[in-house]
């Protein structure tokens, strides 16, 4: 990692240690989503328990804990993606804008347009180009625009791409490098114009550059849509989160979240023990 890189994380942590100091009131913000005592099983085997979470519109909220604890699980429930799993089940109300997602009259391909996501392992069309690659969603979903280079642009320009692929957008997305290729991904995920971009671990296999690339992309994106980021980095929770959830699972026992609330309380004067412990990493 550069020197200027190692300072952008030293100043993120110096702002939080700030805001912690001398916290402000944010002024609140209508909600884009929200998850109300959402329970999941697969089969009879419950792995989730009466989650509830309120999700503002144009924040970044990050789901932490350790693995197992039913973080991905949930993250596939805002667009249900979770019920693509034959086993799967769900109680409990998600909404989107205020209605619904899973009430019979929902087309969920509607709602996996409008909650888009990223994957934790880059999944571009390794032999399409990458022009083609941000076109694709577009064409996958049957949306008709005619406007498609300044599509392919304008998305390139928002997951950060733009400047580095510019002059070759009819290689192949193949040809890039791993933390190029998420952001390709986050660029064909947003040629769909969604309202909120769900993100599972999106950096975990990146190297330090590419994943302050994608930090850098996620504080851009906030600006115009909603994000929810699953990571296993806490630092990375510090970046970019405005608001954090922990989760946690004790053995045999369902997952289910133990504080929730502004990322600078959370890791700055959480309430429970539990979550004092995992945030400075004495379990995990």
């Amino acid at each position: 990692m550069s020197t200027a890189e190692f300072e952008n994380t030293d100043v993120a942590v110096q702002e939080l240690e700030q805001a912690i100091a001398s916290p402000t009131l944010v002024q609140e913000r209508p909600l884009e989503m929200q998850a109300e005592d959402v329970s999941v099983w697969f089969g009879k085997r419950k792995v989730l328990e009466g989650v509830s979470i309120d999700f503002p519109k144009n924040t970044v909220t990050a789901l932490i804990g350790p693995s197992g604890c039913g973080k991905s699980t949930f993250i596939r429930t805002l667009n249900r993606l979770h019920e693509l799993i034959p086993s799967a089940a769900i109680a409990g109300t998600i909404r989107y804008e205020g209605k619904d997602i899973y009430a019979p009259e929902v087309d969920p391909v509607h709602i996996r347009l409008a909650i888009g996501m990223v994957f934790q392992k880059p999944n571009p069309f390794p032999s399409m180009t990458i022009r083609g690659n941000v076109l694709s969603g577009l064409k996958l979903s049957g949306m008709k625009r005619s406007d498609h280079d300044q599509i392919v642009e304008q998305t390139l320009t928002a997951a950060g791409l733009w400047n580095e692929v510019k002059d070759r957008l009819n290689h192949a997305a193949g040809d890039l490098s791993g933390g190029q290729q998420q952001r390709l991904v986050i660029a064909r995920a947003l040629a769909v114009n969604p309202h909120v971009l769900l993100m599972d671990e999106p950096c975990s296999a990146l190297d330090p550059a590419s994943t302050l690339k994608i930090e850098e992309t996620i504080r851009e994106l906030a600006k115009e849509i909603t994000i929810v980021i699953v990571t296993h980095n806490m630092q990375q929770a510090v970046r970019v989160a405005d608001n954090t959830a922990f989760f946690l699972a004790a053995e045999g026992e369902p997952g289910h979240v133990v504080e929730q609330g502004a990322t600078t309380e959370i890791f700055g004067n959480p309430k429970d023990q539990r979550t004092l412990d995992y945030v400075n990493g004495r379990f995990g």
